[in-house]
């Protein structure tokens, strides 16, 4: 049987707040919160697939302390925009 939409949101959503770092969860819950239910497929598809990656990677990848994979380019520029307007710092 096949995840419905709703059932994926809600996992998604709790796998971005209950991350390994706390750090982690306070970029990617907020985010997921206001922009999961908005995304295509495609994007949701890529936003499942990122949240199989390992903290340790994520957050250099988020604050661009390391460059991302080129498939996560997109997405994690759109949740680091999202995370320094939230905190005001453009």
């Amino acid at each position: 049987m096949s995840e419905t939409r709703d059932a994926r949101l809600r996992r998604m959503r709790m796998r971005s707040w209950r991350r390994g770092i706390r750090e982690m969860d306070l970029i990617l819950g907020p985010w997921a919160d206001s922009e999961l239910e908005g995304l295509n497929p495609e994007m949701l598809d890529l936003y499942d697939q990122l949240l199989e990656e390992n903290d340790q990677d994520l957050y250099p990848w988020i604050s661009g302390a390391m460059p991302c994979p080129p498939q996560y380019v997109e997405i994690l520029g759109v949740i680091g925009t999202f995370a320094r307007e939230r905190h005001g710092k453009n």
